[in-house]
């Protein structure tokens, strides 16, 4: 991997983070990459932005200024990428790596050299991927299925009750108490007894906390953060404490009493790296363990989310995946590994949802030597941009002049064969690429299918998508009002080989999905 650099000084003359470069010093022709109008000096670009949500009005902007732009704040200018032909460039591995800036380093006072906020150069990243990579293979991935499925159990006991009593269910406070058990139980043989409670997890609320934190330095000057956010900043120390308390409890029960059988924590504890021997250190283990808890469900529960809320809005979808699970697991209790896999058009809907909202918005590349990116734009080594992907999976010359429609069937095999790669990123790229994509996709599919097979899913009338942003997406208010499902007859479960026939939804006029307007 290459190197960051380790000092560097930002075009205001404030001193970035470890790892984090102004734009202004790594792109030597950036007078040709448009910006917004209205630039106030020293402030940059701050007239008719929302800091609450950075990622929708980068997006605003780049139907603005095109598949590249320039965003300037405090003295600082970043670079943003959303065209399908400059994303493919930069998943060149022999020329682009991960770079940490912006958010998440901001994470580093909790995550450190954890997977997802390891700079290139720490060695405690390989480290950790060689060690647990093996978790996530296939074998491993159906060891997780009964607990999965157990966990699933849980949700559907809940809205079972929900139901009964007549009330609407929470979309997102629910996935995100099934995501945060699920992998608290395979990864760590853990229960925080999610769904006992009648609010989120203390470990949620402090996880949610540093997010948010995370994202509010970008609003503020360095030099004003300690002024401005002092407050906040007394409140991110103790969600920090809180996560690490909870976090050193679990090793130390792990420790003492044992257990495990090769789940995650047992191979961050017990897992030698096989060539060198090397183990990884109690301080890292801490911190693969909270990126875990937190990576590995805070973006899962927004991509069930959103799903869930596109299944409500487009009833002839839901016909469609409600068939295929029907014909597909029958009358069986409980689907084994093997079964989920075969929801293709579950999956396609699931793909889809993560195409309108990737629930990791964006991702950092750097430049390892100098180079020209797409053949066009001059990068010094060191130098970054960030891939926009909400809008990267919006580019209408890949997904055409309708890639606001939601359309399932654009990740049909054919669809799929007949687009250039690098143009669908839910999961970053390259190396860096979350370890834990297949243990997402396979949990957020399992749980759809179980959902729709069990419930008719209606949305409330009057209810617009809105997105929260906390670095991660999710829908703000989503709530839904469930029909419980008779089974399948007998007969329609036997008939696993006949073929499932819906009629198309007819194609609606493009439509932005926040607000019913252009984000």
């Amino acid at each position: 991997m290459a190197e960051t650099s380790t000092e560097t000084t930002g075009a205001g003359g404030d001193e970035l983070p470890r790892g984090f470069r102004s734009a202004e010093r790594g792109w030597p022709e950036l007078h040709r990459i448009p910006h917004p109008p209205h630039r106030i000096p020293l402030l940059g670009d701050v007239l008719g932005v929302d800091r609450r949500t950075p990622v929708q009005d980068s997006l605003r902007f780049a139907r603005m200024l095109g598949p590249v732009f320039r965003r300037k704040a405090f003295g600082n200018e970043f670079v943003f990428v959303w065209g399908a032909r400059l994303a493919a460039d930069l998943a060149d591995e022999s020329r682009f790596a991960k770079h940490v800036g912006l958010g998440i380093a901001n994470l580093r006072p909790v995550a450190g050299d954890g997977l997802f906020t390891a700079y290139n150069h720490e060695p405690n990243w390989q480290l950790a991927h060689d060690v647990l990579a093996p978790a996530f293979s296939r074998d491993a991935m159906a060891g997780y299925h009964p607990m999965m499925l157990a966990v699933a159990g849980r949700l559907t006991d809940h809205w079972d009750r929900q139901l009964a009593a007549g009330r609407a269910v929470d979309v997102p406070g629910d996935m995100t108490k099934l995501t945060l058990e699920t992998i608290a139980r395979t990864g760590f043989g853990h229960d925080f007894g999610s769904f006992e409670r009648d609010r989120l997890h203390p470990f949620v609320t402090a996880m949610v906390g540093t997010l948010t934190y995370a994202q509010r330095l970008n609003t503020v000057p360095a030099p004003l953060a300690p002024l401005l956010l002092r407050r906040a900043s007394r409140r991110n120390d103790a969600d920090i404490a809180h996560l690490n308390r909870t976090v050193d409890d679990l090793v130390r029960a792990r420790r003492h009493f044992g257990g495990g059988e090769g789940d995650l924590l047992d191979r961050m504890l017990e897992t030698a790296h096989p060539e060198t021997g090397e183990r990884l250190s109690p301080e890292n283990v801490r911190r693969q363990v909270i990126t875990f808890l937190v990576a590995g469900h805070e973006t899962t529960s927004g991509a069930l989310s959103f799903a869930l809320h596109y299944l409500s809005q487009h009833p002839e979808t839901a016909a469609r995946a409600r068939a295929e699970v029907d014909r597909v697991w029958g009358d069986t209790p409980e689907p084994d590994y093997d079964q989920v896999a075969k929801l293709r058009y579950v999956r396609r809907v699931l793909d889809e949802s993560l195409r309108l909202w990737p629930t990791a918005p964006a991702f950092a590349r750097e430049a390892r030597q100098d180079t020209v990116l797409a053949g066009e734009h001059p990068m010094r080594r060191g130098a970054w941009t960030l891939v926009l992907t909400p809008m990267l999976h919006r580019d209408p010359e890949v997904w055409g002049a309708d890639a606001e429609r939601f359309d399932p069937d654009r990740f049909d095999a054919k669809a799929v064969r007949g687009r250039a790669p690098h143009t669908f990123k839910p999961f970053g790229t390259g190396a860096r690429a979350c370890i834990g994509r297949q243990f997402a996709l396979h949990e957020a599919t399992l749980v759809l299918g179980l959902l729709l097979r069990r419930y008719e899913l209606r949305a409330d009338p009057g209810y617009r998508l809105r997105v929260t942003e906390r670095l991660t997406l999710m829908p703000e208010g989503l709530r839904l009002h469930l029909d419980r499902r008779t089974a399948p007859t007998p007969a329609a479960a036997a008939d696993s080989g006949a073929p499932v026939t819906v009629p198309d939804a007819p194609a609606s006029a493009p439509r932005c999905p926040v607000h019913g307007a252009g984000d």
